[in-house]
């Protein structure tokens, strides 16, 4: 154990070079190059090769997971110096960090227990200390790469990152780790780009209210802990990019569809209804349900800015200025999000009531069928159903600022709600099992759901 914290620190101090970007300026891939060449062909035993070798390394007498970590440094440098729309050095510099310094923390931790909420939450917590401090560090040493006034918004890149960071490191193989910071630099220059301005207390909040949630959804175990992560992490996009509107909207589904998996579970696991795992949800399922959620929210950020990507891109897209029929695109892509969270809400309300009573039918051809069937409804799941699209509705309408007069605003959601609950009937009865799995179901209902309410939207707002 004590190699492998020795060799987590031994990364971390690589991922420290990060820092001499801004002096170096267009060559701040050379020290990440130097590090993959000699990794690569020249170091091959001795106490260096010992610090950094993993397990597979030895066996092949080189140094590949250092190879591979330096190289990934060096193509997120090389985008830094891009003569246009370059990656942002603090971006270049949260990627390669937080993820050396989230596994330093992990590794120190576990040296103590195995327990993966606490090695997870270390990762998580150093990871964002470190990939913070490192942006504030790059920005400091060089204002025309950043501001320091940016860095509530440093701040958030840094929690992106370290929360997409252990995501990704829970379903890849340790070897992964150069994916793991290639993504990460991708999706924070995306963030860098849409994010608008955050004030202390906007991140202060956010990230407390968020982290909070997550723990009590582990703690009552609605979920498990990739899942948590994975609300964390939507939680805390929602606050910051839509706002804590949006957030009141979305944390609805979550705390009353993680209960109503809860409601009754030995009732449902005898009639082979319950939700798998205890109930607890995981990545897969969080994402199935509120992804629709997420891109609604990140084009919001890229419309309310004016400018989606446009760094990225090179070109000027003023998105705000687009309308259809009259309703600005901003307007109908908050409704796509009420709509998909209240497709989700109804679809989970449905399913966890309704399969608490007898005589379900098959919304295809009306025939009694057993409970749990895919496909299947009842009265009592619809209505429960119904009420929780109400819900979603009744808190976008007033808290969201939707388009239109609220009662109206309220009925264009709770339909689009009951259509995508109807969505997933539809296509559990028809595909599930054979063309697609529950995650994806419950992703087609959620797009049903922010579908149809769009469409009102434009005849109705």
């Amino acid at each position: 154990m004590r190699q492998q914290l020795r060799r987590a620190g031994g990364f971390a101090v690589v991922a420290t070079l990060v820092l001499a970007a801004p002096a170096l300026g267009p060559a701040a891939a050379a020290p990440f190059a130097a590090v993959a060449l000699l990794a690569a062909f020249v170091v091959d035993d001795g106490w260096l090769f010992e610090l950094f070798a993993r397990p597979a390394d030895r066996k092949q007498q080189r140094l590949d997971g250092l190879t591979g970590f330096a190289l990934a440094g060096t193509g997120l440098a090389v985008l830094t110096a891009l003569p246009r729309a370059p990656m942002p050095v603090p971006v270049f510099a949260a990627a390669v960090v937080t993820l050396a310094y989230g596994r330093l923390g992990r590794q120190f931790v576990r040296e103590s227990t195995t327990d993966q909420f606490l090695t997870t939450g270390a990762f998580v917590a150093v990871g964002f200390l470190a990939g913070t401090v490192a942006q504030a560090a790059v920005v400091a040493a060089s204002p025309a790469v950043g501001s320091v006034s940016r860095l509530p918004t440093y701040a958030f890149l840094a929690a992106v990152g370290a929360l997409v960071a252990a995501l990704l490191r829970s379903v890849l193989f340790e070897d992964d780790d150069p994916l793991v910071i290639v993504s990460v630099g991708f999706l924070l220059w995306l963030f860098e780009a849409i994010t608008p301005a955050i004030t202390p207390l906007a991140i202060g909040v956010g990230l407390g209210v968020t982290v909070a949630l997550g723990w009590i959804s582990y703690a009552l175990r609605t979920a498990d802990v990739p899942g948590m992560l994975t609300g964390v992490l939507l939680g805390l996009v929602t606050v910051v990019l839509g706002g804590f509107g949006w957030f009141a909207v979305l944390i609805s589904f979550f705390g009353i569809g993680g209960l109503a998996s809860k409601f009754r579970y030995d009732d449902k696991l005898q009639r082979g209804v319950a939700q798998e795992n205890e109930g607890a949800r995981g990545t897969g399922n969080v994402l199935g349900n509120a992804a629709v959620a997420l891109l609604s929210v990140v084009i919001y950020a890229g419309v309310e800015e004016t400018t989606l990507s446009a760094s990225l891109v090179g070109a000027e897209l003023a998105l705000a200025s687009l309308a259809v029929a009259g309703v600005p695109l901003s307007s109908l892509v908050a409704v796509a999000f009420a709509g998909s969270v209240a497709a989700a809400m109804a679809d989970t309300l449905a399913s966890e009531v309704g399969g608490l009573f007898d005589d379900p039918r098959l919304i295809t051809s009306l025939e009694r069928v057993e409970p749990g069937t895919d496909g299947a409804v009842t009265w009592q799941g619809e209505l429960a159903g119904t009420a929780g699209s109400g819900l979603v509705a009744a808190l976008a309408a007033v808290g969201m600022s939707l388009p239109g007069a609220p009662v109206a605003a309220a009925a264009v959601v709770l339909v689009g709600g009951v259509a995508g609950m109807t969505v997933d009937s539809l296509c559990g009865a028809v595909i599930e099992g054979s063309v697609v799995g529950n995650e994806g179901v419950n992703f087609l209902a959620t797009l049903g759901g922010a579908t149809v309410s769009v469409l009102l939207g434009v005849v109705v707002l």
